[in-house]
């Protein structure tokens, strides 16, 4: 059996030009984007083949993106992969939902642009994210308790990232007391360039709607096992996938567990399909003291090396 699993990264792993080198050698992958531009109504190839930092930042534009250029590296190595699971980080799981064929490409990436759409709608600047570092879970725990109960504002955990570093989510006031404890700590809270509290309950309204939308999708059982964002273990059953993406809008990112657990379950390979390579950098620390490989595949020239 193989132990290979892929990961396809979210939000924070675009970069410029991303995906064009494929996409002017393969028609497929320039097919991808032109049905992600029609989904979208935006001109993503101009946006991030020619466009600047905070366009690409923009989340209705990002998530089609993004998740083509994934799902294009994907498509473009897929007989010569034998993945025994497959995982992806918060916008990045909807391209293991495609590769895995839970849904269609086209319905996955139908998906991506009405999730960027509605995420961009939820902006409140009252609501923010915080990168937490130099911490352990435990301390960032109490430090989000602490900040909720101080202010009676919402705040939670939203990604758990790594042993060293978690995301946190909710009202600025809350991010803010937590902040205190943060520093009294020695840890470190850096806000991100985000417009609302993602992974959290803040977004319920979007996140409801967006539920209603993949209700009226085919949904198939996976090719290979997917590990999700909520549950942190594989799941099968279309309808059981079905109620768990339903929640995923609001719910924390469990990574460090779905990386533990696919490597309890015997993956030791692991390849990233996406830009930048954020997942594979953030196997050092959760896969510590294991033996594992870690690759990531960005553009065509990686992809061609692989083959």
């Amino acid at each position: 059996m193989s132990d290979l699993s892929i990961l396809f990264p979210g939000q924070g792993s675009q970069e410029p030009g991303m995906g064009r080198d494929l996409a002017e050698k393969w028609s497929a992958a320039m097919d991808m984007w032109k049905f992600a531009e029609a989904e979208s109504g935006l001109p993503l190839r101009e946006i991030y083949w020619e466009g600047d930092a905070a366009d690409m930042a923009k989340t209705d534009a990002l998530q089609p993106g993004l998740t083509v250029v994934n799902l294009s590296i994907w498509s473009y190595l897929k007989e010569s992969l034998k993945p025994a699971a497959t995982a992806g980080h918060s916008l990045g799981e909807f391209a293991s939902l495609g590769a895995s064929g839970v849904l269609s490409i086209e319905d996955t990436i139908k998906a991506v642009s009405l999730r960027g759409k509605l995420m961009s709608q939820v902006a409140n600047e009252d609501h923010g994210m915080a990168a937490v570092l130099k911490m352990d879970q435990a301390a960032v725990e109490e430090a989000v308790e602490f900040g909720a109960s101080e202010t009676g504002k919402e705040l939670r955990v939203a990604n758990y990232n790594s042993p060293a570093q978690y995301v946190i989510s909710g009202e600025k006031a809350a991010i803010e007391a937590a902040g205190t404890v943060i520093k009294e700590k020695k840890g470190r809270a850096i806000p991100l360039p985000v417009s609302g509290a993602f992974h959290s309950p803040l977004i319920q309204e979007a996140a409801d709607e967006f539920a209603a939308y993949l209700g009226k999708l085919d949904w198939n059982g996976p090719a290979f096992p997917v590990y999700f964002n909520v549950t942190a273990a594989a799941q099968s059953n279309p309808e059981e996938i079905k109620k768990i993406m339903s929640s995923q809008m609001t719910s924390s990112v469990r990574w460090i567990e779905i990386v533990t657990n696919q490597y309890a379950a015997g993956a030791r390979n692991f390849l990233e399909l996406g830009p930048k390579g954020v997942l594979t950098k953030l196997l050092v620390a959760n896969l510590k003291g294991k033996e594992y490989e870690g690759k990531g595949i960005g553009n065509l020239e990686q992809a061609d090396a692989f083959k």
